[in-house]
């Protein structure tokens, strides 16, 4: 499911480790990730958080099912510059039909890491296509 999305590909969003029920994802921060005054952009930051929450809802389906986001809201916390985007999901309510998932995204600058954004989605588990 992770590497199937190909808008996420195409950011160069990789998934560093997945578990039952946890996810964590890493991009290289480049040029064409930035918004106008030099930060990583909102959309990229978003994208990171609801797909890491994805894999993280979807290590906890059974068989023939599938994960789909009905909601999800972003808190951005700070400015987010740096080398390095890390995120790290966490299934907080797992259920059969309607998970809770909690993501953080941390950006890596000259050695420390600080929290730029935290997410919380609600994730449906559907049947697959």
């Amino acid at each position: 499911m992770f590497n199937a999305a190909p808008f996420v590909a195409s950011l160069g969003i990789r998934l560093v480790s997945i578990g039952s029920g946890i996810c964590e994802t890493e991009l290289n921060v480049e040029p064409r990730h930035l918004q106008q005054d030099g930060f990583v952009h909102a959309g990229v930051q978003a994208t990171m958080a609801d797909h890491t929450a994805g894999g993280a809802a979807a290590t906890l389906t059974e068989p023939g099912h599938m994960v789909l986001t009905i909601e999800f809201k972003i808190n951005l916390l700070r400015a987010a510059q740096g080398e390095r985007l890390s995120c790290r999901s966490k299934v907080l309510k797992p259920g059969s039909r309607l998970m809770v998932v909690e993501s953080e995204v941390f950006c890596e600058n000259a050695g420390t890491s600080k929290l730029v954004s935290k997410a919380t989605a609600s994730i449906a588990v559907v049947g697959s296509r």
